[in-house]
C-alpha cells in the first residue's frame, strides 16, 4: 500500500491482519450474523444434493395436508446456511488462522422453517476452558438460528479447539 493511501485503507489493511485467539473471546462475548431468506431454489438443491426428497419438503399437495400445512426446507440445509452465515461475520473471519479445528457440533431442531423465512444467528462464547497444551484452548459458542418472527429454529453448540495468544495477552494482533 502507498504511503499516501487513505486512513481507512490503513486500517483495511491492519484489519486484514488482525486476529482472535482464544484468549480474546471471553464467555458472554455475542454477535449476530447478517440475514438471508430460505428460497424454493434452495430445497430444490439441496435434495437434489441430498437424495433427501422426503414428501413435507418437495411435494406440495402432501404438504398442504400435513400438519404443518406447507413445505418445509431441510432443517440440514438451514443448519448449512447458518455455517455459511457464520463464516460471514468478522469474529469467524478473524479465528479462521487461529482455530485449529471443529471438535464438535450437536443441533437442536426446534421448530420449523418453510420456505420463504428469513434467518440469522446469534452466535454467544459459552465456555472457555484451557487444554492440557498450554497453546491451545476449547471453545464452545452457542449458535441460535432465528427466523423473522424472533423464533428460534435451531440451536445448536459447536465446539472450537484454537489457539491461544503467542505473548500471553488479550486483544487482536
Amino acid at each position: 500500500m502507498s504511503a499516501g493511501a487513505a486512513p481507512a485503507l490503513r486500517d483495511i489493511e491492519a484489519l486484514s491482519n488482525a486476529r482472535l485467539y482464544w484468549d480474546d473471546l471471553p464467555v458472554g462475548t455475542c454477535f449476530d450474523t447478517p440475514a438471508r431468506s430460505i428460497t424454493e431454489a434452495d430445497v430444490v438443491g439441496f435434495a437434489s444434493l441430498t437424495g433427501d426428497f422426503n414428501r413435507l419438503h418437495v411435494d406440495c399437495e402432501f404438504a398442504r395436508n400435513s400438519v404443518f400445512g406447507q413445505r418445509l426446507a431441510h432443517g440440514m440445509l438451514v443448519a448449512s446456511v447458518g455455517i455459511g452465515l457464520a463464516t460471514r461475520t468478522l469474529v469467524h473471519q478473524l479465528i479462521e488462522n487461529t482455530a485449529v479445528s471443529v471438535v464438535e457440533n450437536r443441533l437442536q431442531f426446534l421448530k420449523p422453517t418453510f420456505i420463504g423465512d428469513t434467518i440469522h444467528l446469534r452466535i454467544e462464547v459459552i465456555e472457555a476452558r484451557p487444554t492440557r497444551k498450554p497453546e491451545r484452548g476449547m471453545t464452545i459458542f452457542r449458535r441460535s438460528i432465528i427466523n423473522q418472527r424472533n423464533e428460534t429454529v435451531i440451536e445448536s453448540t459447536v465446539t472450537y479447539l484454537m489457539n491461544r495468544r503467542p505473548d500471553g495477552h488479550g486483544g487482536t494482533a
